[in-house]
């Protein structure tokens, strides 16, 4: 978890450079806003600081100490821990699915698993895929490629989120080659 550390230090320290704030400020600014909820601290920062979406959220999660990786910090928790208490309850069995596409995605190469509360993010030198449990009993993948529409499978998602596509897997057979052709689109531009 060394690299994870130090990319979340240096995201930080940008982040301090960026509102000329350092981060027991901003903490106080967060608490001093009274605002509560995630989504709406995170538009408060983007807005007040001119932060993009994911400065802003990574400064929400510092700030609020709920991100899994300060979990796993502060709880001693390793990944494969995190991992099961994502997909437990009736999320578990989802675990088959998520390992396959895991065991797909570690033959590309290196990179990084950053734990979020309630799904995994896949990092190069920038995101490129989320992966955890969606709706319906699916699991769900979000991509971050740019220059290409969706189809009935692979969804199009709204601009200005964290992910342009979005798959929906719920049974082992989907694990085909148009999906780990999509998810290697994906690492390859997150690389460059």
């Amino acid at each position: 978890m060394g690299s994870l550390d130090s990319a979340r230090a240096t995201q930080l320290k940008n982040i301090e450079s960026k509102t000329g704030k350092n981060l027991a400020e901003l903490r106080e600014i967060i608490e001093k806003s009274g605002i509560q909820k995630h989504s709406e601290i995170r538009s408060m920062l983007m807005k007040k600081f001119e932060l993009g979406y994911g400065d802003a959220n990574a400064l929400v999660f510092f700030a609020r100490e709920s991100d899994g990786q300060s979990r796993a910090e502060g709880q001693g928790l390793s990944l494969d821990q995190l991992v099961d208490e994502i997909y437990s309850g009736n999320k578990a069995a989802l675990t088959p699915l998520h390992d396959k596409v895991m065991n797909e995605i570690k033959r590309f190469g290196d990179f990084e698993i950053v734990p979020k509360k309630g799904y995994l993010s896949l990092r190069r030198k920038r995101q490129f895929a989320m992966i955890g449990p969606g709706t319906k009993g699916r699991l769900e993948i979000g991509l971050n490629i740019k220059g290409t529409e969706g189809d009935e499978r692979f969804i199009a998602q709204p601009a200005g989120g964290m992910c342009q596509i979005k798959a929906y897997l719920t049974s082992l057979d989907e694990i085909d080659h148009d999906l780990i052709r999509w998810i290697r689109l994906a690492y390859d531009q997150s690389g460059s």
